[in-house]
């Protein structure tokens, strides 16, 4: 890419800096999910970043729904942010790559709910329904309400659709924890748990790599940041072997003269 080729130090990330990504399609992958879920009668959590991954599920479903691949169950967008940025999509209709008609049908596929009295609405009934909510690794927010209704039933599905950072509540289910400290209460895991990698905006170690292949001569250091300890220090190694560079993960209060 232009503007790299001169550059004498380079800070680049490393969430992914120790495995690459699933290729699959994701509306694939999401149709499943919902499918399988809503034929046993059962609900599907997705827990979402608010700005830009809850408007990616967003267009899956749509296009799930417009090609009837999945059944025509409400969707629920429920995080006031995520509102907020899937309403600036339609009023900035030339910074993406959506058509118009487009854009307005996947922000016309959910129900907003913007009041928490809106938020506890959603599970008056029992019947089968997606909920996108925040926050995208359970930390927080509205998602957790939802959670506590959803985790004990079977039928259910808890689709996680980003990185979990560990320790978080995300990264609990992921590896199969059977109880989930929420509110100050454990609640069984009973719920189906799915994690998808195909739909994250991070580079895998391939990618960075490949990035990184566009610099026109040796910088003086490659500084790694933005991974967990593991994952920082697999593409280290990697980028040590591949280029020979000095790589640098730097802890918290180091300090370096440029």
């Amino acid at each position: 890419p232009a503007g790299i080729q001169d550059a004498d130090y380079v800070v680049i990330e490393s969430t992914y800096g120790d495995r690459l990504h699933d290729k699959a399609d994701p509306t694939e992958q999401i149709g499943e999910v919902v499918s399988r879920t809503i034929g046993r009668g059962g609900s599907v959590v997705i827990p979402a970043f608010a700005v830009g991954r809850a408007q990616s599920l967003l267009y899956h479903l749509y296009r799930l729904k417009a090609e009837k691949r999945i059944p025509d169950v409400p969707v629920y967008l429920d995080s006031p942010m995520a509102i907020s940025a899937t309403t600036l999509m339609q009023r900035f209709a030339n910074d993406h790559r959506l058509s118009p008609e487009e854009c307005a049908a996947m922000c016309d596929a959910a129900i907003y709910t913007r009041t928490a009295e809106a938020s506890r609405a959603i599970h008056s009934t029992i019947w089968p329904k997606v909920i996108i909510s925040a926050s995208g690794m359970a930390t927080g927010g509205r998602v957790l309400h939802h959670l506590k209704e959803c985790l004990g039933n079977p039928r259910n599905t808890i689709l996680l659709a980003g990185f979990q950072a560990a320790g978080t509540r995300g990264d609990k289910l992921a590896r199969g924890e059977r109880e989930l400290r929420i509110h100050g209460q454990d609640w069984p895991v009973k719920a189906e748990i799915v994690k998808l990698d195909s739909m994250s905006a991070h580079a895998d170690y391939d990618d960075l790599l490949r990035w990184l292949g566009h610099l026109s001569q040796p910088p003086k250091k490659v500084f790694i940041t933005h991974g967990e300890p593991a994952a920082a220090a697999s593409l280290q190694q990697k980028i040590s072997e591949r280029f020979g560079w000095p790589a640098i993960v730097p802890a918290l209060g180091d300090m370096f003269e440029l």
